[in-house]
């Protein structure tokens, strides 16, 4: 935890929050951030319209039948599984409810844990998507993955941490896949023989 409670008030600046405003008011700037987990924890009985109001009035916000269907919209879950029971959803429908919550609150910054952890290769790809059109309309976004290759996707900028400290970050347009993955090995086998 040490770790990620650093990169908060890092990710909250980058949000559009500055580091007095973070310090002084850290309920205002935790009110922008949503964090996603590997497993989004759903409640499997309600639908996934149900599961977004009722995280919505949790934090305090009451939202209308359009209002409800419209972050679900925006994340990419189908309409016709808007009224599904969520016990019948795959992880990325799941996930794709968190993002949702996330859109709803309106979040201006997401950290996303392993996020396409256990996705197929499509369901992975539609993810990566879905933050890219988010990151366009100004969301900050820290990913904690093992997916090099996902990240280098997705991701500005890349970095490579060992035992909770940063060892390099790199922007993506300026490292091929190949030469991130040796960088990667590189890193972590100097970190093994220390």
């Amino acid at each position: 935890m040490v770790g990620r409670t650093r990169a908060v008030p890092r990710i909250l600046v980058c949000a559009g929050s500055s580091r007095e405003r973070v310090r002084s008011n850290p309920q205002a700037a935790r009110r922008r951030l949503a964090y996603i987990p590997e497993q989004v924890s759903l409640y499997g009985w309600f639908t996934g319209v149900e599961n977004l109001a009722y995280f919505a009035e949790l934090g305090g916000r009451q939202l209308s039948n359009d209002d409800l269907q419209a972050p679900l919209s925006q994340a990419g879950l189908q309409p016709e599984a808007f009224h599904k029971p969520v016990s019948g959803y795959s992880k990325g429908m799941r996930q794709k409810v968190g993002i949702a919550i996330a859109l709803a609150k309106h979040a201006r910054a997401l950290l996303l844990d392993e996020p396409t952890s256990g996705l197929d290769p499509r369901a992975s790809y539609e993810f990566s998507r879905l933050l890219e059109q988010l990151r366009e309309q100004g969301l900050a976004i820290l990913m904690a993955t093992q997916d090099i290759f996902r990240a280098l996707d997705v991701a500005t900028r890349v970095g490579i941490m060992v035992g909770g400290v940063l060892e390099k970050e790199i922007a993506t347009g300026q490292v091929a896949p190949v030469e991130l993955e040796a960088l990667y090995l590189q890193i972590v086998r100097a970190d093994k023989s220390n």
